[in-house]
């Protein structure tokens, strides 16, 4: 089930978050249904069919009416339908009249131990599972406590000793309390869930929002300055040409100068935005992808590289980050760098196969493959086995013209970093 690209696979973490829950109501009716009829059916012969019948009857159509609600109490709880109250209140009646046959039985019907057994577990169980599953369909806390407390007082054997009433009034209470405590807690930790979920997306789309603004703060900065110069001085200009004045021509000069510096400022703040550098975006993926619980390592170090093998691999890695947030659902990623003879291999490796399989034709690796290919890199990325998605990078280096910065050839062993990454 679990297998990369099968049903499981294919959901997002909220997703199989709200399908462990969704069946682990489901599976109240049956443990019901075990731990009651089950008893009710293994005395058949020594309580008699009809009343055997009964039980059952009613036992199974309690825990059929419980997965039901649950069902539909679920979906909107989720936004997904109306509140289904009409549902919920016929739960919270078939409770109590199983609850009340029950009792009716333990003092007005055939006496025998096999009977009271019997009856004693509809008494101890269905009101639990009933309140619990019920509890789903209300907001109130004191409507909680209600439940259960009714529970309690409907499952109460008058006829019976004393101590015996109190131990079923205190088991009543405690189990209902319980699995109504834990029915609303489990909603309550779906929702956060998903909450979470969505406060990522929007951390995400923060992100991007905010780099736009930067750059529009930059092209401002350049760019207004230099406009408003030259458009003073072209109509300086052309006010002297008018005039049929020499200094026109000077003008037209420091104009065609401005222009030209604009256009190399310009050029400066787009090449430092589509560069990317290899220690910043290390640092800024594994700062991300730890901030949205994967665990990611950065080893090995990031300097010695030339530039342009330096700003190729940095935009590996932030599609590789890219990637993992929005595409994938991996608990860990890896980095690594390696320099050998003549090139310089970047793997990235993580356990969070994407929806499609994992076949590495996304359109970010097909611009990442794009790119490399202009410098003579390459780019193979693909499923690794064991629910693994492994990217590799090679980017060749240029010829050594001499010992590095740091008094080391160029072929010596560089920068290994850890990020995990997602076929777009």
């Amino acid at each position: 089930m679990s297998r990369p690209g099968g049903w499981w696979g294919r959901k997002s973490t909220p997703a199989k978050f709200e399908t462990y829950t969704r069946w682990s109501f489901h599976s109240f009716p049956l443990i019901e249904f075990v731990t009651v009829g089950g008893p009710v059916l293994g005395r058949a012969g020594k309580i008699g069919p009809g009343l055997t019948a009964l039980l059952v009857f009613l036992v199974t159509l309690h825990c059929a009416l419980c997965a039901v609600a649950a069902s539909h109490v679920l979906d909107w709880l989720r936004g997904q339908r109306e509140q289904p109250r009409r549902l919920v209140w016929a739960l919270g009646g078939l409770t109590a009249v199983v609850a009340g046959s029950a009792v009716a039985i333990t003092e007005h019907g055939p006496a025998g131990r096999d009977v009271d057994e019997a009856v004693a577990g509809i008494l101890l169980i269905v009101p639990a599972f009933g309140a619990g599953i019920v509890a789903l369909g209300v907001r109130n806390r004191l409507r909680v406590l209600a439940l259960a407390a009714g529970a309690t007082l409907g499952s109460l054997p008058f006829g019976m000793p004393a101590p015996a009433t109190l131990t079923v009034a205190a088991v009543v209470l405690f189990g209902g309390g319980f699995v109504a405590f834990t029915s609303v807690f489990s909603v309550r930790l779906l929702n956060a869930v998903y909450e979470l979920d969505e406060a990522r997306e929007t951390r995400t789309r923060l992100a991007v929002a905010e780099e736009r603004l930067r750059f529009g703060r930059d092209l401002h900065d350049v760019m207004g300055r230099n406009l408003a110069v030259i458009a003073l001085k072209s109509e300086l200009a052309v006010q002297l040409a008018q005039r049929e004045r020499p200094e026109a021509v000077a003008q037209m000069v420091e104009v065609q100068r401005l222009a030209h510096e604009a256009q190399r400022e310009v050029r400066e703040v787009v090449r430092g935005y589509r560069e990317a550098d290899l220690r910043s975006e290390l640092a800024g993926a594994k700062g991300v992808l730890d901030a949205a619980g994967i665990d990611c390592t950065v080893t090995g170090p990031t300097t010695g590289l030339p530039a342009q093998v330096q700003s190729a691999l940095g935009w590996v890695v932030r599609e590789a980050a890219t990637n993992v947030l929005r595409h994938g659902n991996a608990r860990w990623c890896a980095v690594g760098i390696r320099v050998l003879k003549g090139r310089t291999v970047l793997t990235v490796e993580n356990d969070g196969v994407p929806e499609n399989g994992g076949s590495g034709q996304g359109s970010g690796l097909v611009g990442l493959r794009e790119r490399l290919a202009e410098i003579g890199g390459s780019l193979r990325a693909g499923p690794a086995g064991d629910g693994r998605f492994l990217l590799t990078a090679e980017v060749p280096l240029p010829s050594p013209s001499g010992p590095s910065p740091s008094g080391e050839s160029t072929a010596s062993p560089a920068p290994r970093t850890n990020v995990s990454e997602v076929t777009p």
